[in-house]
């Protein structure tokens, strides 16, 4: 068992697999443009846990530890993981930010959220701040801790100006996350 699960691409395609089989099986007789929607919902959802999940460990994991870290043991994050998780992150807001654009426009609310109508301001609103945290994430974090970390040349003063620049933009995404989220969670119950 643990050779299987050990490695990350079989465990990704065992997981795959069994996404397919619980769609054929539910809802094989289903797809088609109906069944665009949930299917994109699932994948906004998906890379919205992998996106916020990754916000949440840096900011309350990895950049509250890292003055803890001995100096000889942060190269083992700076150069392996910080570089891999940063990765995932700035994609999977990528895939969030299209994921649910298409979801609002086949769910045919798409003008009526960005436009604030009645409604749909609630969605709009997280839409809204959930654009300026992707934004955040390419514009700011991840230029900023290519220098931090050396993956692009930077004098010392530049990557630690760069560190902090990176971190006050990620701390802004992890305090928008919060009314972001409220607003996604909540459209369906409470929409106004």
């Amino acid at each position: 068992m643990s050779k299987i699960l050990g490695n990350l691409n079989t465990a990704i395609l065992i997981g795959v697999l069994l996404l397919v089989s619980a769609m054929v099986v539910f809802h094989g007789d289903q797809f088609g443009g109906a069944y665009l929607a949930p299917w994109f919902v699932f994948f906004h959802v998906i890379s919205g846990v992998l996106w916020i999940g990754l916000l949440y460990y840096f900011n309350l994991v990895q950049i509250p530890t890292m003055p803890k870290v001995p100096a000889e043991l942060k190269p083992g994050v700076s150069k392996y993981i910080a570089p891999e998780a940063l990765f995932w992150f700035r994609w999977a807001a990528i895939a969030t930010l299209l994921t649910g654009l298409i979801v609002a426009h086949l769910k045919g609310y798409l003008i009526e959220a960005l436009t604030f109508q009645d409604g749909f301001k609630v969605i709009g609103f997280g839409m809204y701040v959930g654009m300026v945290m992707a934004f955040n994430v390419w514009v700011f974090i991840w230029p900023n801790q290519k220098k931090a970390l050396g993956i692009v040349d930077a004098t010392p003063e530049a990557k630690a100006a760069a560190a902090t620049t990176a971190m006050m933009f990620s701390r802004t995404n992890f305090i928008l996350s919060m009314p972001m989220l409220y607003a996604m969670v909540t459209q369906m119950y409470l929409a106004v």
